[in-house]
C-alpha cells in the first residue's frame, strides 16, 4: 500500500514545523507539568478552579450563542438554538455563583461517566477478544479501573468532590506536558 503523495508532504511539514518550535512544545510542556504538579498536591483548589473555568466557559458560549442565534433568526431551529444558548448561561452563571455545589455535580458527572466507560470498555473487550488476541486482556484491565475510579469517586462523596475533579486535571495535565517534553526533545535532537 502507497501513502499519498499529500500525506508524506503534509508529514514532512509537521515533523519540520516540530523541530523548527521545539522550544515552544518545551516550554508548554514544562508549564503543563509544573500545573499539573500544583493540581495533584492541591487536588481542592484545582477542583475549585475548574468548576469556575467551566462556569466562565459555559457563560461565555452562552453569551454568544444568544447573539448569534438572535442575528440567524430566520435559520431554521431557531427555538432549539435559542433554548440551548440559554441553558449554557444558565449553567454558567450557577456554576460561577456556586462553585462548591457546582463541583460536587461535576464530581457526581466524572463519577457516572468512568462508570460508563468501564463498562463499555469490558463489553468492548469481551466482544473482540478473538479479534484483539491476547490484548484484549489490557482492555478489560482499563475498563476494571474505570469502574474502580467510579466506585472510588462515588463512595467518597461529597468528600471526592475536593479532590477528584483536581486530582484527575493535574494527573491529566502532567502526563500531557511530559508528553509535549518528550516531542520537543526528541524533535530537537533530529
Amino acid at each position: 500500500m502507497t501513502i499519498p503523495h499529500d500525506n508524506v508532504d503534509l508529514s514532512t511539514k509537521m515533523r519540520d514545523a516540530v523541530r523548527q518550535h521545539w522550544k515552544a512544545f518545551l516550554f508548554e510542556g514544562i508549564l503543563l507539568v509544573i500545573f499539573g504538579l500544583a493540581a495533584i498536591i492541591v487536588p481542592p483548589a484545582a477542583s475549585l478552579a475548574v468548576t469556575i473555568l467551566l462556569g466562565w466557559l459555559f457563560l461565555i458560549s452562552g453569551i454568544v450563542g444568544l447573539a448569534l442565534t438572535f442575528w440567524a433568526r430566520e435559520m431554521p431551529g431557531f427555538w432549539w438554538s435559542l433554548i440551548s444558548a440559554a441553558l449554557a448561561v444558565l449553567a454558567g452563571l450557577i456554576l460561577l455563583a456556586q462553585p462548591a455545589q457546582g463541583t460536587l455535580t461535576l464530581t457526581v458527572v466524572v463519577g457516572i461517566y468512568f462508570l460508563a466507560e468501564g463498562v463499555a470498555t469490558i463489553m468492548y473487550a469481551l466482544e473482540h477478544r478473538r479479534e484483539l488476541s491476547q490484548r484484549w486482556s489490557w482492555m478489560l484491565v482499563a475498563g476494571l479501573m474505570d469502574i474502580l475510579i467510579a466506585a472510588i469517586i462515588i463512595a467518597g462523596l461529597p468528600g471526592s468532590a475536593l479532590w477528584a475533579l483536581g486530582l484527575l486535571v493535574g494527573i491529566n495535565l502532567l502526563f500531557g506536558g511530559a508528553t509535549l517534553i518528550g516531542v520537543a526533545l526528541a524533535a530537537r535532537k533530529a
